[in-house]
């Protein structure tokens, strides 16, 4: 379900007031734990937190990387985790910390999806996105890309 939003606060304006609520919630921990120097934007209809061009403009489709994103989907609702994507440590540190909780993971390479907020388990998901500073995020890119 891609939005057509320009603003955060236009995407957020257009969801149901359940998926307002959950997804502001989310994002709120987002914005709390992301280190400095992402910035968040709009991109591919969903709410992305990336490293801005000026800092790496040497990407692989000319676009920000995208470090985290959030979205309301058809069926659910998703967090997209790069650094959990990129490095098999981070995957295995999440997936560990996930299971921990209890919860149901509904994962795929990069997404969690969830349908209520009371899925997801906050914390774990606040230490994914804290765990990369935008350089070591760059350099996480740059080591994958020579693969």
């Amino acid at each position: 379900m891609r939005s057509n939003a320009t603003t955060v606060e236009e995407y957020l304006a257009s969801l149901p007031e359940d998926r307002r609520e959950a997804i502001s919630a989310v994002r709120s921990l987002i914005l709390e734990r992301l280190p400095e120097g992402y910035e968040e934007e709009m991109r591919w209809g969903m709410i992305c937190y990336e490293v801005p061009l000026a800092i790496q403009p040497d990407t692989y489709n000319g676009k920000p990387l995208m470090y985290a994103a959030l979205a309301s989907q058809k069926r659910h609702m998703a967090v997209y985790l790069s650094g959990v994507y990129a490095d098999p440590v981070a995957r295995e540190d999440f997936e560990q910390a996930y299971r921990a909780t209890g919860r149901r993971m509904d994962m795929g390479k990069s997404c969690v999806r969830f349908r209520r907020l009371d899925d997801l388990p906050l914390k774990v998901i606040g230490e994914a996105v804290a765990r990369y500073s935008v350089n070591d995020f760059v350099d996480l890119y740059h080591r994958g890309r020579r693969r």
